[in-house]
């Protein structure tokens, strides 16, 4: 298996995407915006298909619209202007139906937009690599060096301005980091299902965690070893990759509350 170059680029590029998914989607669990991913997804769908009638890369167009929907929820939520799943919902079916109306018209130009939809191992590049290592690390690292703040944003929003901290900013953060995730996953779990690698690597970890930081390393070690283990069983199995990593993503949950029923009957 790892003498296929296409196959070590896909786990090269699915263990950065296993780490980052949940690191970013603990804060948006905490922030009961678990369904904010789908949203965001679809505005990047939108964004691959204005890519491909534009001429110029998918992947940089459903980043470019990603972001802009991501920092279009946090305006319309912080403004109080919409509640935040009101924003969510004019977010989303916004983008679904600019995402309908743009494959509508690049289906004239033959092109397969389901690679983005449900992610295929067999399109990672050695230049997709370099892209998703470079801001996936980036991320990671900004994850890092604003962890203390970003948690208490999360947990407590008014006591954080009370602190003094840019709570605009650190949510504007949140946001951004969630729409970098969703198009740095496009090769590999696709846009319709790296919403469920945010979350669901998550609250499973929160099904036998102690803590919050317990949680967080919880959650990123059941994301990567769900990435690790979809690719695996889909090049074998001839599966799909991307519906394989969060079936056992999904199995992950399953397990923990069996472990968290086992431990309260003890």
């Amino acid at each position: 298996m790892l003498e296929l170059e296409f196959m070590r680029l896909a786990f090269a590029a699915g263990a950065i995407v296993g780490v980052l998914a949940p690191a970013v989607g603990f804060f948006l669990v905490q922030r009961e915006l678990s369904l904010i991913g789908d949203g965001i997804g679809h505005v990047a769908f939108a964004g691959v298909a204005a890519g491909y009638l534009l001429g110029v890369s998918p992947v940089l167009t459903a980043l470019i619209a990603a972001v802009l929907g991501a920092i279009t929820i946090e305006w319309l939520r912080a403004r109080r202007r919409t509640a935040g799943d009101q924003a969510l919902a004019l977010v989303f079916y916004t983008g679904i139906a600019g995402g309908v109306v743009l494959v509508s018209a690049a289906d004239r130009l033959n092109v397969n937009l389901f690679q983005y939809l449900f992610g295929s191992i067999l399109t990672v590049t050695r230049g997709d690599l370099a892209v998703i290592a470079a801001l996936g690390l980036a991320s990671l690292a900004a994850i890092a060096l604003l962890l203390r703040s970003l948690l208490a944003v999360t947990l407590d929003e008014e006591g954080a301005r009370v602190a003094g901290l840019p709570v605009p900013l650190l949510n504007g953060a949140i946001t951004v980091l969630a729409a970098l995730t969703i198009a740095l996953s496009m090769r590999i779990v696709g846009i319709l299902l790296i919403a469920a690698l945010m979350v669901l690597p998550v609250i499973a970890a929160q099904r036998i965690a102690w803590s919050l930081r317990s949680t967080m390393v919880i959650a990123i070690a059941i994301g990567l070893a769900s990435v690790l283990t979809g690719l695996t069983t889909a090049y074998y199995g001839d599966l799909p990759p991307g519906g394989t990593i969060v079936l056992v993503a999904a199995a992950f949950f399953v397990l923990a509350s069996g472990a968290r029923a086992v431990l309260r009957g003890a």
